[in-house]
């Protein structure tokens, strides 16, 4: 019993017509990864019409639609596959066709393995797998996942949820090792829990690969195509060898943090930020600032406050006005040095010489760019084109362009 290519393409409407009995996929949505060949009854000229799909006859038509994978089963056993859209008549006396499409040989194995199980010795159907991309399998954390963050030099805890997508790449394997026996119709929510725990597992993996590559935690959300691939890494060669499916993309749409590490991250960027000089700055004329307003305002009255305040500021002075002088200090520092960065920088633009051949601007005596020689320092005060007084050193006029 196997299938030979009767017609590539649609036919549409002519179906009915021409054949007496076809099926084709029954219901498959874009969460369904498991369905069986339902007879079309769309016409009255149709010769089945008793609803049964335990039965084929020598004949019978099957129509494989795009990124279906279409299997014929006698008996319980797989005796002939398509991968290759079109349609297909079944022929009781040939051996099987094995249409691989895309899959090359290398189903040819799987097929093997699996086209002796055991089943009912009178049963004939036909079962499609999906062989889309099967999107938006929910996944998320009960239990905060750790990751060690380099920037905060700190084990670090959060919880993500997202989703994620696969695609069956041996649709053999998987009939054979993910769906349930004797089940007409799957979607994947009904057996992720097969294999959940295990993607769990694997994203913890994950988060502990790219927290030793130096991501940073709050990078981890938007760094799908790496999380991508680092399941993958984790998983596909596991799920591909035993269920015959691959992680196409992982995406995580939220991620937070325990109590713990909130207030360490809190307490590293408030750190981060005191050591700028001048946010410093700010907060302690703030801080004087904050002092005299709420003196002003104290209902025992502003005087006493205030002579409150400056026994206070008498106390603590000294303390303010040092950490003010050392960040004035610091500042003054930073300044002087980006001044001198600057001035560095407009001297050797002033210094340097464009090159004529290509545009380059250089500063040694050939262009970095084409190797074209430095123009020779002209002697002149005069340009001999136009009479532009020239500066000193100038190798070319900064009114017409002569190169001197």
């Amino acid at each position: 019993m196997g299938i030979i290519k009767a017609v590539t393409g649609a036919v549409g409407g002519a179906l009915a017509d021409q054949w007496l009995d076809a099926f084709e996929a029954y219901d498959m949505g874009p969460s369904t990864v498991f369905t069986y060949g339902a007879p079309i009854r769309n016409d009255k000229r149709s010769s089945n019409t008793k609803g049964t799909s335990d039965y084929i006859t020598d004949g019978s038509k099957i129509h494989v639609g795009p990124n279906q994978f279409m299997m014929l089963l006698d008996g319980g056993r797989v005796v002939d596959y398509t991968a290759e859209e079109g349609y297909y008549t079944v022929d009781m006396k040939t051996q099987p066709s094995l249409f691989n499409g895309d899959f090359g040989d290398a189903i040819k194995e799987s097929f093997e393995r699996i086209k002796f199980g055991g089943g009912t010795p009178t049963k004939q159907q036909v079962f499609y797998i999906n062989l889309q991309e099967i999107k938006n399998i929910k996944f998320g954390t009960a239990n905060p996942l750790n990751y060690f963050d380099d920037f905060y030099n700190a084990e670090l805890f959060l919880r993500t949820f997202g989703d994620y997508s696969i695609r069956i790449t041996d649709p053999l394997k998987f009939f054979r090792e993910v769906v349930p026996r004797n089940a007409n119709k799957v979607d994947i929510d009904e057996i992720d829990d097969q294999f959940y725990s295990e993607f769990m597992t694997a994203l913890q993996s994950t988060m502990n690969k790219m927290s030793a590559d130096g991501f940073r935690i709050s990078h981890v959300s938007s760094r799908g195509q790496e999380l991508s691939d680092y399941m993958s890494q984790a998983l596909d060669e596991k799920w591909m060898d035993l269920r015959g499916f691959e992680i196409v993309s992982v995406g995580i749409t939220s991620i937070s943090y325990d109590d713990e590490s909130k207030e360490l991250i809190n307490m590293r960027n408030k750190g981060a930020m005191l050591g700028d000089p001048s946010v410093r700055e700010g907060y302690v004329q703030g801080s004087i600032a904050r002092g005299l307003e709420a003196a002003g305002s104290n209902e025992g009255g502003a005087t006493g406050a205030f002579i409150g305040m400056g026994m206070g500021m008498q106390n603590a002075g000294s303390y303010m006005a040092g950490v003010s002088q050392v960040n004035q200090q610091q500042m003054q520092a930073q300044q002087q040095a980006q001044q001198q960065a600057q001035s560095q920088q407009v001297q050797g633009q002033a210094g340097g010489w464009k090159c004529t051949e290509c545009g380059t601007s250089n500063s040694g005596k050939f262009c970095t760019n084409c190797g074209a020689k430095a123009p020779e320092v002209s002697a002149s005060k005069f340009c001999s084109n136009c009479g532009t007084k020239l500066g000193e050193g100038a190798k070319f006029c900064t009114e017409c362009g002569t190169k001197l």
